[in-house]
């Protein structure tokens, strides 16, 4: 454990939970990872941007720091990165659209929403509207701003897709939102002469095509390293802004919990998971319970994912950085989402190849847990079977584990079997399997498989090497599943660390389906 010592305690400031404006969160006398530089980075070297992050990233608190920023509000700006690089003697208008709060059902919403926010910047600048329609409202609005200012205007859109996604599993809905949307976005493009700058930042990144059609020069920075850390906080920022925070937490236990965020550079913590940890000072998967990603969860199973997959999928950059209405990749929604991030990547002619990975221990464990409850249709036994696995591993206790594997199973309704297409794949089983695994945060390790019906994993856990071969067979137990871990050697690899190694094969048969077959070998 590396906990900081309590008497290394250093004056503690306000955490900044909820807070979405800078000049909330500093007069406040909140903590604060300045991200001014990157607001000054973007705003000399370009003019459109576009930015997709996952839910509760800081994404409006950045917005903000740019609306400051072009506003000229130069002491919220003192001590701060951007202080000495900024012409605090120009001031720009700023037209700024949010579609974070609330939940818009339907056409007639998302148009009166439109008209609504228009409304209140043609107030603010004593501008009467002079149009009937939102395309013509907003275009006219940056024209006047820009001539009753002397400067060009800022136009920042925050939560850019959250009518489309609101409405994601309604396709006409969605269709009709994403083209009201299309109708007011296609303004930027014929507004150029009157705009200092733009940036549009959302979850999802819908194409161009369908969204932003004609605007070609908005830059997408999703994937650029430079700007890997400009929402989230990093390690560097945990340990110097928050340093007051982390006496008697487990420095290790936070990076493994919350770290691992990355978009081509350098990772990233969520910051609405640290701010609850520093304020309840207990680990739990705080951003993960905000939105429980039941649609999710429903298109993993529709599309038959095998699980022990997910958390190592490989897939083309430009899979991942688009999608629509009528094709949504799951590759693409988990990875804009946040539940997975990237890993590594590999350059090829034309292209670039990028590995992903569960971004930390709390989304691994949750969405492990989310599709359990899913797969099973049984959420109460999900609950006191993985607690039962964590305490009979602790006590290597092979009977109970035979049991507990009999009782995954027993648990699972017969109907399900029978009304659940999902059910009837042969990677179903070996799914629930790997997913009580990895719902209680273990570090698990995968072989390559080519065949779903098996699963060929390693689990370290308090000292111990657990290796699993998982076979599905028609009837009765072969005996093939533990030797075929000693055929193939997969226990070579563990040896060297001088730790007890457990052989155990797991034997399913698709006419019971159950575990007829559970054998044990140990070695040190």
């Amino acid at each position: 454990m590396t906990s900081i010592p309590a008497n290394a305690l250093l004056p503690r400031k306000k955490l900044p939970i909820g807070l979405q404006t800078l000049a909330g969160l500093l007069d406040d006398g909140c903590y604060y990872a300045d991200k001014s530089g990157y607001a000054v980075d973007l705003a000399q070297a370009g003019k459109y941007y576009f930015l997709s992050r996952p839910r509760r990233f800081g994404k409006s608190l950045f917005l903000d720091t740019l609306k400051e920023l072009f506003e000229g509000n130069a002491r919220l700006f003192r001590g701060l990165a951007a202080e000495a690089r900024w012409n605090w003697g120009r001031q720009h208008p700023v037209i700024r659209i949010s579609f974070g709060a609330g939940v818009l059902k339907n056409r007639g919403d998302l148009d009166a929403a439109l008209h609504q926010k228009l409304h209140e910047h043609e107030t603010r600048w004593n501008l009467p509207a002079r149009f009937p329609d939102a395309r013509s409202r907003f275009i006219d609005l940056i024209q006047r701003v820009h001539a009753q200012a002397g400067q060009p205007a800022v136009v920042l859109i925050d939560e850019y897709d959250k009518p489309i996604l609101d409405n994601i599993t309604d396709s006409a809905t969605a269709l009709d939102m994403r083209e009201g949307l299309k109708d007011l976005y296609s303004v930027l493009k014929d507004a150029d002469a009157h705009l200092r700058f733009v940036f549009i930042t959302g979850v999802s990144k819908f194409s161009k095509v369908s969204l932003f059609s004609g605007l070609n020069n908005l830059k997408d920075i999703t994937l650029d390293a430079r700007y890997s850390a400009l929402c989230g906080y990093t390690d560097a920022d945990v340990d110097t802004v928050f340093a007051p925070e982390l006496p008697g937490l487990d420095r290790e236990e936070i990076r493994r919990w919350y770290n691992g965020y990355n978009w081509m550079g350098e990772s990233v913590y969520n910051p609405f998971d640290l701010l609850l940890l520093f304020d309840f000072r207990e680990f739990k998967p705080y951003w993960f319970e905000t939105g429980t990603p039941t649609f999710l969860v429903k298109l993993l199973a529709d599309k038959r994912q095998f699980t022990p997959d997910i958390g190592r999928i490989v897939a083309a950059d430009s899979l991942l950085s688009t999608f629509d209405v009528d094709h949504i990749p799951v590759e693409a929604l988990m990875f804009q989402a946040g539940y997975l991030t990237i890993a590594s990547a590999r350059r090829l002619p034309g292209r670039l190849q990028l590995s992903l990975k569960y971004p930390n221990l709390e989304v691994q464990a949750s969405l492990n847990d989310s599709l359990l409850q899913y797969l099973t249709a049984n959420a109460l036994a999900v609950g006191n079977q993985a607690v039962a696995l964590y305490d009979l591993l602790l006590a290597n206790d092979w009977p109970g584990l035979k049991a507990l594997f009999h009782g995954f199973f027993a648990s699972i309704p017969h109907d399900w079997y029978r009304n659940s297409p999902i059910a009837q794949y042969e990677g179903y089983w070996a799914s629930i399997f790997y997913s009580y695994f990895a719902s209680l945060g273990l570090d698990i390790r995968l072989e390559d498989t080519t065949n779903h019906g098996r699963i060929d994993m390693a689990v370290l856990f308090n000292g111990h090497v657990y290796i699993f071969e998982f076979k599905v067979v028609e009837l009765v137990p072969e005996g093939q599943a533990l030797q075929q871990i000693k055929n193939k050697g997969y226990a070579d690899k563990y040896r060297q660390r001088g730790e007890p190694v457990h052989l155990i094969g797991v034997e399913f048969s698709k006419d019971s389906r159950n575990v007829v077959g559970f054998e044990v070998e140990t070695s040190q």
